[in-house]
């Protein structure tokens, strides 16, 4: 039998005979805020080993406001629903409008997403398998949420955790000065002042240099670039403002 199978060529690994699906690399754009959202769920270590809290965030990456979060006890997708809904009602999302990502966990792929996307009018988008980096302003949110020094390594119930992310997520949103979104914060860049504050500092700055111009030696002072285009993968880097 193996002399057969190896005159045909059929005697190598048997895990090289597998066919696994060919995923596409996901490219999205974001040229405002409400076009491409992206959500994932994190663990938070509770009061006891191997107990876990599970927190829901759906994040604007044009402008990196996080425009939805939760606490729960248990990862369901019957749980992110009305998290959803209630967050395309907040920011009067229209059919056609959006483009939610998310990698592929059982809740991301489950059924009762896709139908409540399909009912919406949202465009799904799904990282590859084992890349992280499809997903990337989740998991940035993520990483500045548990390296925060006042991070506890363990929450004592799900009423600490839901008071620390309500502290913390108002702290990201109003005051946290994002480097992808020229030093600004991402209430500033949602709600269309990134324009206004962009000229603001540059005047500032046009006024330094004027007034003492031995202190800037090869040119004038640039304010930080304002976020124009935001991409997942973009096919080209020069294109994209990196997250």
């Amino acid at each position: 039998m193996y002399r057969i199978l190896h005159r045909h060529g059929d005697v190598k690994e048997r895990r090289r005979l597998l066919r696994h699906p060919v995923y596409a690399k996901p490219e999205l754009i974001a040229e405002g805020p409400n076009q491409v959202w992206s959500w994932d769920i994190s663990k938070l270590m509770g009061p006891a080993k191997w107990t876990y809290f599970y927190l829901y965030v759906i994040v604007d990456i044009f402008s990196r406001r996080v425009v939805g979060w939760c606490v729960a006890d248990t990862e369901s997708a019957s749980l992110f629903k009305p998290l959803f809904e209630d967050a395309a009602a907040k920011y009067d999302v229209a059919p056609g409008q959006l483009t939610l990502h998310a990698d592929r966990g059982p809740s991301m792929k489950a059924k009762t997403t896709a139908l409540l996307l399909a009912d919406l009018g949202v465009t799904k988008s799904h990282s590859r398998p084992h890349t992280s980096n499809d997903n990337p302003f989740s998991e940035s949110c993520f990483k500045t949420l548990k390296y925060q020094p006042q991070f506890p390594k363990r929450f004592g119930c799900i009423q600490d955790a839901k008071t620390f992310c309500r502290a913390f997520f108002d702290w990201y949103n109003k005051d946290h000065h994002h480097l992808g979104i020229g030093i600004m914060t991402p209430d500033q860049v949602h709600y269309g002042k990134a324009d206004e504050i962009h000229t603001a500092r540059q005047k500032i700055l046009d006024q330094a240099f004027h007034a003492n111009p031995n202190r800037f030696v090869n040119k004038p002072p640039q304010s930080p670039r304002k976020p124009t285009a935001v991409w997942i993968n973009p096919p080209n880097q020069k294109l994209a403002v990196q997250a």
